[in-house]
């Protein structure tokens, strides 16, 4: 990962911010690129939460519940309180607040892989990856999804598929149609393309903000983690300057405090954004 005298600052966070990649893009949109650290990392922790929630209501029991079903249970009926507040038909609620739970837990668990040690899986990596055969200086280990474009671009995405379904489903294929024409500014026919343009600017600018939001602070905060772990790189590799050696443990312990509230926020603000885009097509009927 480093020669003898040790990476400089900028190679060490180079390093740590590329992903583990089929080819090197080639623009800056190249959808044959696939990231198999973002997406091993994502499935895994999917599967997981999946997996948490499925052991919750197979061991739920009408007595007192145990600590771990009674979080489950504090979680489920936040997440279904919200979703009653913003999607009032009760039978698209059966699926809308399932997907809202889903999401909420699936999006923590990954925002949640940016409090482990910045260099912990990586060099674990690099020993699977030397051990290989490969080059080690070229083991690279990206572990929060949620800190990668593709990822968070990926789930609205799919908020926005649900709420195209959601609008055609509610409105009708023909009313939806005929919303795209006469709305925001009337139904005269010199004022379709705008209409439709307007349309259209809206789900492109909510798709877009809803996942550049969520990779905004997770990228965020994962740089700043790389940031702080310099600090004690640089008391590691000097033997000097025990100010770094303090700096290092208290900046990384409240930081790491600060970001549980921020990976919890995150998910959570994610969560809402989709209950309220996925409401208004029943709000507007």
């Amino acid at each position: 990962m480093a020669a003898a005298s040790g990476p400089t600052a900028g190679e060490y966070i180079v390093h740590h911010l590329t992903h583990l990649q089929n080819h090197k893009p080639t623009n800056v949109v190249d959808f044959s690129v696939f990231n198999f650290d973002s997406l091993f990392w994502s499935i895994s922790l999917g599967i997981i939460g999946c997996l948490l929630l499925w052991k919750a209501a197979r061991k739920a029991t009408s007595g007192v519940p145990g600590r771990f079903q009674a979080a489950v249970e504090i979680l489920v009926e936040m997440v279904d309180s919200q979703a009653k507040g913003i999607v009032h038909n009760a039978q698209s609620r059966k699926f809308v607040a399932p997907l809202a739970l889903t999401v909420f837990v699936w999006i923590f668990l990954m925002n949640a892989m940016d409090l482990l040690p910045v260099d912990l899986l990586p060099v674990i990596w690099e020993k699977i990856y030397g051990a290989a055969g490969h080059d080690p200086h070229h083991a690279y280990m990206r572990v929060v999804p949620t800190a990668d474009l593709s990822i968070t671009m990926g789930l609205s995405l799919g908020v926005l598929l649900v709420c195209l379904f959601y609008n055609i489903k509610v409105k009708g294929l023909g009313g939806w149609a005929h919303e795209l024409f006469t709305a925001p500014f009337g139904s005269h026919p010199v004022l379709w393309p705008f209409n439709f343009m307007m349309q259209i600017i809206e789900f492109v600018a909510k798709t877009v903000s809803h996942g550049m939001r969520l990779f905004g602070n997770m990228y965020a905060g994962e740089l700043i983690f790389m940031l702080i772990a310099l600090m004690g790189g640089a008391f590691a590799l000097n033997a000097t300057g025990i100010g770094l050696a303090i700096g290092h443990i208290i900046a990384g312990s409240a930081w790491a405090i600060f970001h549980i509230l921020i990976i919890t926020l995150q998910a959570f603000v994610f969560m809402m954004l989709t209950l309220v885009y996925i409401g208004r097509p029943h709000d507007a009927h």
